[in-house]
This record gives C-alpha cells, sequence and structure tokens, in this order.
C-alpha cells in the first residue's frame, strides 16, 4: 500500500518537473514567439481600453490659440489636454500589478496616443519617467507572460518619450542600451518586436544621446549592430526582411549625424574608408532581391544607396558649386575611378529597373508605389538631382531638399504617428532638427474657415473633382481616338 502511493507520489513529481522545465524553456530566447503581421502598428490588436483621448480636436484647438482666440478658453484646453497627460500617466504605475497581458497592452496604447498628442514639453513628462520606464522593461523582458503585441507596444511608447524628453539625455541612452540589445538579438522574439526595439534604440541615440559616451555604448556601436541586422543571416538564423529593412532604415538615420567623410570617404585604395562604402555590396543584393515579401527591403536599400551617393557628392562640392548640377561628374566627390565604380554602375541600372518595373507578383497599388520611389531615388544616383519634397502642416510648412532630412522626418513621423504634426509644432529638438527648413507661417484658419476651404465638400474641392473628371474623359477618348474617323471625340 505504502509503495503504491509513493510510486504515484513519484509520478506527480515527474509530471510536475516536466511542466516547470517546459514552462522554462518558454521563457527563453530560444523558443520561437508568435510572429504579429508586417503591417501590425500601435493601433492594431485588440485594445480593451480604447476610450481614452479618442478625441482628434486637439490640432485644431491649438491653432485656435495660435491665432489669437480667446485667452480663458485657450487656457482652459490647455488644463485639459495637461489632465488628460496626466491621467494617461498615472495609469504607468499600475502596469507591472496588471496580470492580463491584454489589458497591459491597451494601456500602452492609451499611454502612446497620449504622450504623442498631448506632451507638448519634457517636463510633462520628466515626473513619470521612473514609473514609466520601470512598466515598459517589465513587459518588453517578458514578465508577467507578455504577449509579443504587448512588448511591441511598450517599446513605441518608450520611442515616442524619447522624441519628447529632447536632447542631451545620455542617462536615457544609458538605461536603455542593455536591455534594447537583447531585445535585438533575441533570435526567438517575434520579428515585429525586434523591429520596434531596434527603431525604439535607433531613435534614443538620435535624439537623446551625445558624443560623450563610452565606445561600445555610442551611436557607432549600434551602427555595428544594424549591419549586422541587415545581413541575410545573424546569430546562425535567416533574418526576416522585416528586420534587415528596419536595420537599413536605423542606419540611415543614424548616418545622418556623422560627417559625410564618415559615410562615403575614401575610393577603395587605402585603408580610411567610409561605413557606406563598406555597406555598399550588401545593399546591392539587397536591391537583387525578388518577390513581394521583400518590397520593404529594396525601398530600404535603395533610401539607403542614396544616402551615400549624396553624401559622397557633398564631400567635392562647396555650395556655390552644388548650384550645378551638371558639373558634379568627374570631381573629387565621384566614384570615377574608385574601387567601387562597378558596382555603383550596376546598382544605378538595377534602381533604373525598379523605376519601371512591372512584375506580376506585385499589386497594382504596390507596384506604382515601387515605381515612383525608385523614380526619386534614380534621380539621386543616376541624375546627381537633389530630392525635393515639401510637407504642409496646419500652421507652417517644412521644405526638405536632401536625403538626410526626408530619412530623418521619415524616422520621426513613423515614430509619432497621428502626433506628428503636434509635436512639429511644440517640440522644440524637432525645431533644431529640421531647423534650417522649418518656416512657420504664422497664420491660423478658424473652423469656419477650414470648412469653407479645406472640407472636401468645399467649391474648391468640387472644383478640383470635376477637372480630373474631365482629364480622365479626356485620355479615355485620346486613346479611343482610332474609333472614330472626324475626331469629334476629343
Amino acid at each position: 500500500m505504502n509503495n503504491a502511493r509513493e510510486s504515484k507520489m513519484q509520478g506527480k513529481r515527474t509530471k510536475k518537473n516536466k511542466k516547470d522545465k517546459k514552462g522554462n524553456n518558454d521563457t527563453s530566447d530560444d523558443i520561437k514567439e508568435m510572429e504579429l503581421p508586417d503591417d501590425f502598428s500601435i493601433f492594431g490588436g485588440g485594445s480593451t481600453i480604447t476610450s481614452f483621448g479618442e478625441d482628434d480636436s486637439y490640432l485644431d484647438e491649438f491653432d485656435d490659440e495660435r491665432g489669437g482666440g480667446d485667452a480663458d478658453a485657450a487656457e482652459q484646453r490647455a488644463a485639459t489636454r495637461f489632465s488628460k497627460l496626466q491621467d494617461a500617466l498615472s495609469l504607468a504605475a499600475t502596469l507591472p500589478s496588471e496580470k492580463r497581458s491584454i489589458k497591459r497592452e491597451g494601456i500602452y496604447r492609451v499611454l502612446f496616443k497620449a504622450i504623442t498628442n498631448y506632451a507638448t514639453s519634457p517636463e510633462m513628462l520628466e515626473s513619470h519617467w521612473t514609473n514609466l520606464l520601470e512598466a515598459c522593461l517589465f513587459s518588453i523582458q517578458g514578465k508577467g507572460n507578455a504577449k509579443p503585441s504587448e512588448q511591441y507596444a511598450a517599446c513605441r511608447v518608450l520611442e515616442a518619450s524619447a522624441v519628447v524628453l529632447g536632447e542631451d539625455q545620455d542617462e536615457i541612452v544609458e538605461q536603455l542600451n542593455d536591455q534594447l540589445k537583447r531585445i535585438v538579438n533575441a533570435t526567438g522574439k517575434a520579428a515585429q518586436v525586434r523591429c520596434a526595439a531596434l527603431r525604439c534604440l535607433a531613435m534614443v541615440h538620435f535624439i537623446c544621446g551625445t558624443d560623450c559616451l563610452e565606445e561600445g555604448e555610442d551611436c557607432a556601436s549600434i551602427m555595428d549592430l544594424c549591419e549586422k541586422v541587415a545581413a541575410e543571416k545573424y546569430r546562425g538564423e535567416e533574418v526576416s526582411p522585416l528586420l534587415r529593412a528596419t536595420g537599413l532604415d536605423c542606419w540611415s538615420l543614424l548616418s545622418t549625424t556623422f560627417h559625410d567623410a564618415t559615410v562615403a570617404a575614401g575610393d577603395g585604395y587605402d585603408d580610411d574608408l567610409g561605413r557606406g562604402l563598406q555597406l555598399l555590396p550588401l545593399l546591392a543584393s539587397c536591391l537583387d532581391s525578388e518577390g513581394s515579401d521583400y518590397a520593404g527591403l529594396r525601398r530600404s536599400a535603395g533610401e539607403c544607396v542614396s544616402l551615400i551617393h549624396e553624401a559622397r557628392l557633398n564631400l567635392g562640392l562647396d555650395e556655390e558649386e552644388a548650384e550645378n548640377a551638371t558639373e558634379r561628374k568627374f570631381r573629387r566627390g565621384s566614384w570615377d575611378g574608385s574601387e567601387w565604380e562597378v558596382l555603383m554602375d550596376e546598382v544605378k541600372q538595377r534602381i533604373a529597373e525598379l523605376s519601371v518595373e512591372s512584375s506580376h507578383y506585385m499589386s497594382k497599388q504596390a507596384k506604382k508605389q515601387q515605381k515612383s520611389t525608385f523614380r526619386d531615388f534614380n534621380n539621386t544616383i543616376v541624375d546627381d538631382e537633389a530630392p525635393e519634397e515639401v510637407v504642409n502642416w496646419k500652421g507652417g510648412q517644412l521644405n526638405l531638399n536632401s536625403w538626410k532630412e526626408i530619412v530623418q522626418l521619415n524616422f520621426v513621423r513613423h515614430c509619432l504617428q497621428g502626433g506628428f504634426q503636434i509635436q512639429l509644432m511644440t517640440n522644440e529638438t524637432l525645431h533644431g532638427v529640421f531647423g534650417a527648413t522649418f518656416n512657420a507661417s504664422g497664420t491660423s484658419l478658424s473652423q469656419l474657415e477650414k470648412r469653407l476651404f479645406m472640407s472636401k465638400t468645399s467649391e474648391a474641392a468640387k472644383s478640383a473633382d470635376k477637372a480630373r473628371t474631365k482629364q480622365r474623359r479626356t485620355r479615355t477618348n485620346v486613346k479611343n481616338h482610332f474609333l472614330t474617323a472626324d475626331g469629334d471625340d476629343i
């Protein structure tokens, strides 16, 4: 009888040990987590808290204040926004004690929107930074059975917080460096989580970091990590196209903080080579990749090559010479006579092909987007023309004339999502980043004027719609002109 009881107890202990062992293995970096969709975002997923701060009236209210509206009403609106921000930030202290991962994920979504839309100065966030950092690290470390979607949301909150907290914050870089690197290096993590961690790491160094960081913890070390992640294999495993593209995007952002010589100097016959030149063979292989899954990787590689080519041209030009693009050839900043001349010719040919490609494996919208994007790359890499992009926002205009500025803008815009325009108007750090081209109009439209001139039902919108309809009809008639003899259909 005793022997039977002991045998039964031994069996229970064996099952329990197996269960514990299995549970411990599940928290290891070697076990693959559930992958998230490539288009997963901070606004996706099944959040249980979505009612907080869902109004989008802040931007209009801010415009009214700039336009000189009623002082008491403006002060009341500012107090309301500050109250909403404080209510959201107070939720950070409750995150580690919340047992449900989906509930924590919902709180992170609330925090992200509050930080990007209502935090208009670093002081609003600094008093809650300790609780916010502790909560985000709790999630990205996988504690509390955190799901990949929760870890992704935590990384996005940290990334947005870095933009608000501003420059010269080396202590923030030191707090996040090792933690985020560990997530990027964890091959068992979902690709979207690793991408979010890498983008957060790059943004923290771009906004908060300085030149005083120790070697191995500085911006150059993150660029080394980006180069490794962008390769086909990393830590003995295949790297997903999404993570490789993110690695190139982060590399491009961080390279804008260095001098052009650090990126593109050298002819291949000396030891002092720019980082971008060493990356060119990898970029060429990325451009040669085929398939719809690699569309983002090709775009990131093309943008990176454009940035390197622009830096190369700038090395041989002063301000007066830069005005004449036709004389850029055969100067110190060209590729002629260098070890990379043949490779760059192949890259130029490939980019020209992608700018007119019409493959069967891509949707109509994807082909249109690729052609438009690679035409811009082709204009810079083949024709040596500077890019031009104008970003209109309520209250001002942003004029961009270099890939350096475009890379920075796209990265910041991806980080802030719907709060981009608000931060662009109020964030002093962003004013410094884009200060050379930042022009505020100083005017603001009232709510009635916005409905009259900016609404889809305004007279201007109706007139534009009629003009487009007429143009479409004319193009159709031109195509069908051979069907008629008199040509009266045109």
